[in-house]
Order: C-alpha cells, then sequence, then structure tokens
C-alpha cells in the first residue's frame, strides 16, 4: 500500500505550518503578545495512510489538526489538500474540498447537535453536499449506522438518549458517510471508559481499511499508535521533533524527548518494568520558548550547542527524521526497544 502511494502526490501536505495566540496583555499601554502553539510544522500524508500525532498535553496536536481542518486560522504555512491549497481558495472551493476532509473530536456530546434525531445528524453532510436524494441519503444512513454497530431504530432517537461510546460511534458514523479521503481524529477515545476504547478504535481501523481511508490520528498514548498507524510524529513544544515509520520510531527513538515517552508508556509485559525518564526541568513556557533547541532545558544529553542553534531535521535512514544534534550518537547507544 505504502509502495504504491510513495509514487503519487501526498494527499495531504503540510509545509511550514504556524498556528499563533493572542495573549491578554499585561501592560499599561495595552501591545498585544502572541505565541506560536504550532511553529513551521511540515508534514504529509499519502492516500489510504494512517498517521500517527503524538506528544504531550499542550503541545500543539489539537492545534495543528483544527488547523488542518480550517477550524483555526493559520498565521503563517500552507496546506494542500487533494491538489487545492486551502490557504488561499475561496469559500466555494473550500466547502466542495471539505467533503474529502472530515474531522472525529475528542468530546462526542460537544459536537452532535442535541436538538436533531441521530438520523437527521448523519444525513446532514449528504445534504449539505449535495448527495444523492431523499430515497438514497436514507438508506445510506440505515447503512452507517449498521456498519458502526448501531440499530436502524437508533436513526430516530436523540444523542443524549446513547451512552458516550454509543455517540461516538454516531460521530464516527457522520464523518465517514460521504466516504471522505482523509479523516482527522483528534484524541476520539480519551473521553471514553476504558473498556470502550478498543471497541471504538476497532471500529476506526475496520473503516479506514474498508473504505480506503487515510488517517491523522492524534493521541498521547503510544501503544494505540503502534497498532493503528504506518506513521508517527512526535511534537514537542509546537514543533515535530521526530518523526517516521511507526516501529523504527517506536523501537529506535533518536530524538531523547521520544526516547521519554516511549520509556514512560506502559506495556503490557510484567517482567518489562516501566522507566521513567524524569527530565531535569519542567516544560518550558510555550509563550517564552527557550533558544536553541527547545527540549535542551529538559534534556539529559544537551550541550552548548543545544543551547545556541536550533537542530534542523535530519534524515536517518528509512525516511527516519529527527531534530536533534545528537541523534546519530544516541542511535549508536542502546535504543528504548532493544
Amino acid at each position: 500500500m505504502m509502495g504504491n502511494a510513495a509514487a503519487e502526490a501526498p494527499l495531504l501536505d503540510v509545509e511550514g505550518l504556524t498556528v499563533s495566540y493572542s495573549l491578554p496583555s499585561r501592560h499599561l499601554l495595552g501591545l498585544s503578545r502572541s505565541f506560536n502553539a504550532v511553529n513551521q510544522v511540515s508534514l504529509s500524508i499519502a492516500r489510504g495512510e494512517s498517521v500517527g500525532l503524538v506528544g504531550e498535553t499542550g503541545c500543539g496536536k489539537s492545534s495543528l489538526s483544527r488547523a488542518i481542518c480550517g477550524l483555526t486560522p493559520i498565521s503563517a504555512g500552507r496546506v494542500r489538500f487533494n491538489g487545492s491549497d486551502l490557504t488561499s481558495v475561496g469559500k466555494v472551493e473550500r466547502t466542495r474540498v471539505r467533503r474529502d476532509l472530515q474531522m472525529i473530536f475528542q468530546d462526542p456530546g460537544g459536537s452532535l447537535n442535541p436538538r436533531l434525531r441521530v438520523g437527521k445528524l448523519i444525513a446532514e453532510p449528504l445534504e449539505i453536499h449535495d448527495i444523492g436524494n431523499r430515497k438514497s441519503r436514507r438508506r445510506r444512513v440505515l447503512d452507517i449506522l449498521e456498519a458502526v454497530g448501531l440499530a436502524a431504530g437508533d436513526a430516530e432517537r436523540y444523542p443524549h438518549e446513547f451512552s458516550g461510546g454509543q455517540r461516538q460511534r454516531i460521530a464516527i458514523a457522520r464523518a465517514v458517510v460521504i466516504k471522505p479521503a482523509l479523516i482527522l481524529a483528534d484524541e476520539p477515545v480519551s473521553a471514553l471508559d476504558v473498556s470502550l476504547q478498543a471497541q471504538i478504535l476497532n471500529l476506526i481501523s475496520a473503516l479506514r481499511l474498508k473504505l480506503g481511508l487515510a488517517l491523522l490520528f492524534v493521541s498521547h498514548d503510544l501503544n494505540v499508535v503502534r497498532h493503528l498507524c504506518d506513521r508517527v510524529s512526535v511534537m514537542y513544544l509546537g514543533n515535530i521533533v521526530e518523526s517516521g515509520p511507526t516501529r523504527a520510531v517506536l523501537d529506535s527513538p533518536r530524538h531523547p524527548y521520544t526516547r521519554e515517552l516511549v520509556a514512560s508508556s506502559p506495556v503490557p509485559d510484567p517482567d518489562r518494568p516501566i522507566r521513567l525518564l524524569a527530565p531535569s526541568d519542567d516544560p518550558p513556557n510555550p509563550a517564552s520558548p527557550p533558544p536553541g533547541c527547545r527540549y535542551h532545558p529538559r534534556c539529559p544529553h544537551a550541550s552548548t550547542l543545544c543551547e545556541s542553534e536550533v537542530p534542523k531535521p535530519e534524515d536517518l535512514g528509512s525516511h527516519h527524521v529527527a531534530a536533534c544534534h545528537h541523534a546519530r550518537r544516541l542511535g549508536r547507544t542502546e535504543g528504548m526497544g532493544t
């Protein structure tokens, strides 16, 4: 799958994307301040490919996914999707493009209109994009309800009549009913009970394969990403610090931050204890990031070079890229997955 996709232009191509937020002013003159929640990020997704985006809370994962989907303003950079530049297209063209670009949110309750019945909620994207007639839309709604594990009679009920897991199934049905090319899933199981998470993840995986969807999966759970994603990008303080094939990145991490994430991730092996790599300092203020490598105040491998010079992404082979001055040296030491 990935070999054929690599020969084509990426379905999604993000280049130098920056998202800035304004901060309340503490000055008498009311001077505005801002900070970059996403800082010159580049990534791509091929057709049918599943890419994970991981990092601790506040690193910019959700801001990046929402900016790609057009829900958060872009301060700089470019987003090309399916041949269209989303940063410059007009309203009509953007509506057309959005048919192939859908999002699943963390909180299904907040993304479903409580005043609409489930059948109407799921049919709404079909109506917006003028797909089919009333009869074919009804048939499509019933088919997708069955595909996500709900009954035909559920189309007549309201969202509040369902459990959290069932509401997320409804949100997934709404996202895939128009058969988009790409789904952006922003931590779609983090608000659910642990017993339901595996069911929803298996559903997303099955629908992705059945419908040939590409997926950007935002998560802080490395075990889920390992199971679900072909490639993974690791984000820290607004920057992508490491990316590549999922197995290569998680089994042989080259950036110290990725090594910390992998070491602190629980594994289903009673004979392998969890190793915590304690950072040397608290996370920096994202509104005032440190100079040089943004991770250097917490990094056990930091040098004077790290304190003054921003590391450039370096290709370590097999499309494994890390933005670390010492990535090659760390690769010669014992990997976290060995």
